[in-house]
């Protein structure tokens, strides 16, 4: 028997929760269709001084759905989802599972390349967009692709509705708004609006889904190669989405604030379906900007959220922020990113609230690993990680070696994990998805251990891994040092040639307003903290580190 089998983790589980739940909802649309049954009148989602109750987007989402249905759309077809986060999101995915669609969410930060590989791969039929990227990236796109057409080749053409992010509310903060319009009629493009004003009191025909039917395809950010689609199904968002209610107690009608983007997986089940299952409001404020985000905490007052740690730092290094802003608070969450045990501490000091850790992946539909509530996850006291937490409602986890068998307890091997949140496969990538998930079993391709207690680390992503003259070295446990500096705000780690070493440790950090310090004191740091083959030979420091809109930090680009 492996030293898995015997589960030690249960012993950390909170008084009630049992190793396994059965599912309440087989799918998203049964779970927020529930919500409008029983509390019609709540609201569904806040946006600056905007609200829509459930029974209004129950209402809206019908009408988009006809529209669909009238422009030849069908069970199976793909509706690219290109914004931020804003109340059309919504609507557009909820309209989408309506007719039987799959939602393709798309990062509002890409551009033509980027969007016309999601949707060559996807064949999205639709797809829906703010009106300022039509004309920055669809409209142009659009126009080459016709070209391609005009010569046979291969191109994408999905129908195109846009929308404004002033739409559903007025306050128009200059701080995220500057510059934009409302809705208005774009050459070549329908308006959202429109579509909506024109299908009011329709109904789609009913639909009944199973939770084998794809709600999603939501692709991997491509760091290693060409993005992949990962076939989130139905019943992977509605377990997931009961995992965070009743793992975290979140309470019916209680507010969730939206700092993850939703077309991430984590603003998807983790606001989204985790808002959806409580019949909840969401509160939604276009993208991150700290003040923007005080402002909606202390408006709206929510009782949970989730976010990258980023979000918590920056949140943190503003002076505007009080104990105040997050009284209204229960829970929070972070995942996404590695933690570093001196930040959570830091934010616990500053506001009272200890941040709890989270782990899983885009094909685990957010959590498999997570912090009970009321504990503080342990630190490996070897190398000062803090844990990702205890495998979640009817998980099944271990450590793997290259093959895939179970390493012993505390051995560094690969996270692998199977559970009704693990995605079939990617989007037709059948050689890929073989090589991912066996037996159901997900290979994460994240680096990580357990302890004998069942805490699980991790570590770093293998291909982080950083082989200095022989010697391994993990950036998370280099960046952990560094972010103990007083005047570190952020720090990312990475590997650069070196023609002694072949590879030597790079750091890249930002720091604290007002705080100084020279990348030879920040040398000097580290080598006082850990073995000399560790600690950075380089240290540059800049004003931001570049990350993704989840807000994870883009190593690649700071290897150069």
């Amino acid at each position: 028997m492996t030293p898995y089998a015997s589960k030690p983790w249960l012993a950390h589980y909170a008084s009630g929760h049992t190793p396994t739940i059965a599912q309440d909802y087989p799918d998203a649309l049964s779970l927020f269709r529930a919500a409008v049954a029983r509390a019609p009148d709540n609201k569904a989602l806040l946006y600056f001084d905007g609200a829509l109750t459930y029974a209004e987007l129950d209402r809206q989402s019908d009408a988009l759905a006809c529209a669909w249905l009238e422009r030849g759309l069908v069970r199976g077809d793909r509706v690219a989802i290109y914004l931020q986060n804003v109340p059309q999101f919504v609507i557009a995915l909820v309209a989408a599972w309506k007719i039987g669609a799959i939602a393709v969410p798309v990062n509002p930060m890409n551009r033509a390349r980027e969007l016309r590989v999601l949707l060559a791969d996807s064949q999205a039929r639709v797809l829906v967009c703010h009106g300022v990227l039509y004309e920055e990236v669809v409209r142009p796109l659009l126009a080459e692709e016709a070209d391609r057409a005009a010569r046979s080749e291969a191109h994408v053409a999905p129908q195109v509705m846009t929308t404004s992010a002033l739409d559903y509310q007025t306050r128009n903060d200059a701080r995220l708004f500057a510059g934009m319009t409302r809705s208005a009629a774009h050459a070549g493009a329908e308006d959202f609006a429109a579509a909506i004003d024109a299908h009011l009191g329709q109904k789609p025909p009913a639909i009944e889904l199973s939770g084998d039917d794809l709600a999603m395809l939501v692709y991997t950010s491509g760091t290693t190669g060409v993005p992949k689609g990962a076939m989130n199904t139905h019943g992977n968002v509605a377990f997931n989405a009961q995992v965070y209610r009743d793992w975290v107690g979140l309470r019916e009608g209680a507010p969730i604030l939206g700092v993850a983007p939703l077309f991430h997986i984590t603003g998807l089940v983790g606001h989204v379906g985790a808002a959806f299952i409580c019949a909840a409001p969401l509160v939604l404020a276009f993208r991150f900007e700290p003040g923007v985000i005080l402002d909606a905490i202390a408006e709206h007052k929510p009782e949970f959220t989730i976010g990258a740690i980023t979000v918590f730092i920056a949140l943190m290094n503003d002076a505007r922020a009080t104990r105040e802003h997050f009284a209204s608070m229960r829970r929070i969450y972070s995942g996404g990113a590695p933690i570093p045990p001196s930040v959570i501490e830091a934010f616990r000091t500053r506001f009272g609230h200890y941040i709890h850790n989270g782990y899983g992946l885009t094909e685990t539909n957010s959590p498999t690993h997570v912090v009970p509530v009321g504990s503080d996850a342990p630190v490996d006291p070897a190398s000062g990680t803090l844990s990702i937490g205890v495998p979640a409602f009817n998980v099944e986890s271990y450590i793997g070696d290259e093959s895939g068998q179970p390493l012993a307890v505390g051995e560094v091997g690969e996270i692998i994990s199977r559970g009704p949140m693990v995605v079939p496969g990617y989007w037709n990538k059948p050689q890929e998805s073989a090589k991912a998930i066996v037996d159901g079993f997900f290979r994460t391709g994240d680096v990580g251990f357990m302890d004998e207690q069942g805490w699980f680390y991790l570590v770093d992503r293998k291909k982080d891994m950083i082989n200095a003259g022989g010697y391994k070295v993990w950036p998370r446990e280099v960046e952990d040092v560094l972010y103990t500096h007083p005047a570190v705000r952020e720090a990312a780690v990475v590997g650069v040639p070196d023609s002694y070493r072949g590879e030597t440790v790079k750091a890249v950090v930002s720091l604290k307003p007002q705080a100084s310090a020279t990348p030879e004191e920040l040398v000097e740091f580290c080598k006082a903290r850990m073995a000399a083959y560790k600690y950075p030979r380089i240290v540059a420091i800049i004003d931001e580190l570049p990350k993704t809109v989840t807000g994870k930090i883009l190593r690649r680009e700071l290897r150069g």
